[in-house]
C-alpha cells in the first residue's frame, strides 16, 4: 500500500520520540539533557517539522529548508538538521505506488537537482551547524553551481549523512535495520533496540560531528571506545547495569563538550525507515 500523508508523518514523529527514549551516550536523551539543549526542544521540533518534511507538494530541498526554518522560528537553535536530511528523502521515496522504500530512496536521490541544492544551502545555513566552516567547493554561503547529489559527492567521504546521498542510504538499510532487527531477534526489548542501533553506527564509523568539532583522532577515540561499550553491553542482561555504564559514558562525553549527533541522527533516520517498512508491509507503524 502507499502510505497516506499522515501516516508517513506519524513514522517520522514515532521515529523521533524513539530515539530521544533511548540513553544515547553522549547525546540528547531523556535521561538526560545536554549540549545546551533540551528533550523536550526535540520533541517539539519533531511536531514542528512534521508538516513541512510530509508534504507532497514540496520538493525534497525545499522541504528541508521550510523545516530547518519552522524549527530555528520556534525552538531558535538547531536541534534537527541532520534528522532532516536523512528524512526528507525518505518521506519523499514513501509517497510512491511501488512499495519499496531502498528503491524509491535511490530515484529520490537521482532526481535531485540544482534547485534542491539551492534550498538545501539554504537550510544548512539558516541551521548554523557546529563546526561547518567554509568549502573550497560547493560552500553553503554561496550559489550552487551543480546538483544536490553532486555537491554531496564532494564530502561524502568526511560526512555520514551526505555518503548515505551518494550510497542510497546504505548505512541506513544495511547497517542500521540490520541493527534493529538482530536487537528483536535477540529479544532485546523497550529502549535496548534502538541504543544499539545507535551504537552500531557510533563503533562502526568515527562520528561526523564530532570530527568537525573535535577533529578526526577524537572522532576514532570515541568510536573505539564505543566498540568496547558495545560489546560489553550485549554481554550484559541486567537493564540497570546497563544504564549505569552507558551514563557514565554519558557523562564523560557531555563534561568534554563531545556529542555524537551524526550518529543519532543515522538512528532516528533507521527508525523512520523501519517504521514506513510496516505502514508498507500493511502492519502500522506500531506493529
Amino acid at each position: 500500500m502507499t502510505p497516506t500523508r499522515d501516516q508517513i508523518r506519524q513514522a517520522y514523529v514515532a521515529a523521533c520520540l524513539g530515539e530521544i527514549q533511548a540513553l544515547k551516550p553522549g547525546n540528547v536523551h531523556r535521561f538526560a539533557d545536554g549540549h545546551r539543549m533540551t528533550a523536550t526542544q526535540f520533541l517539539d521540533s519533531a511536531e514542528i517539522s512534521a508538516d513541512p518534511l510530509t508534504d507532497p507538494v514540496l520538493r525534497v530541498g525545499r522541504r528541508i529548508r521550510d523545516a530547518v526554518a519552522v524549527t530555528r522560528e520556534h525552538i531558535g537553535t538547531n536541534t534537527n538538521l541532520g534528522i532532516l536530511l536523512l528524512c526528507a528523502p525518505l518521506a519523499k521515496a514513501a509517497e510512491h505506488s511501488v512499495p519499496d522504500l531502498r528503491r524509491n530512496t535511490q530515484l529520490v536521490l537521482d532526481a535531485f537537482d540544482r534547485d534542491d541544492a539551492r534550498d538545501v544551502f539554504a537550510a544548512i545555513t539558516l541551521a548554523q551547524p557546529g563546526g561547518l566552516g567554509s568549502a573550497e567547493k560547493h560552500d553553503v554561503s554561496k550559489e550552487p553551481a551543480v546538483g544536490l547529489l553532486e555537491a554531496m559527492q564532494e564530502v561524502a567521504h568526511r560526512d555520514m549523512i551526505a555518503r548515505q546521498y551518494v550510497t542510497g542510504f546504505a548505512d541506513i538499510f544495511d547497517i542500521g535495520l540490520s541493527a534493529h532487527a538482530t536487537a528483536i531477534a535477540r529479544q532485546e526489548g523497550g529502549m535496548w533496540p534502538i541504543v544499539f542501533v545507535y551504537l552500531d553506527f557510533l563503533s562502526r564509523f568515527p562520528d561526523s560531528h564530532i570530527a568537525r568539532k573535535h577533529g578526526a583522532a577524537t572522532a576514532e577515540k570515541i568510536r573505539t571506545e564505543a566498540e568496547t561499550i558495545r560489546a560489553r553491553i550485549m554481554e550484559m542482561r541486567d537493564g540497570e547495569e546497563r544504564e549505569k555504564l552507558l551514563l557514565a559514558f554519558d557523562t564523560r562525553l557531555k563534561d568534554g563538550g563531545i556529542n555524537p549527533g551524526t550518529s543519532a541522527d543515522l538512528t532516528v533516520a533507521t527508525l523512520f525507515a523501519g517504521n514506513i517498512n510496516l505502514v508498507l508491509h500493511n502492519r502500522g507503524v506500531n506493529g
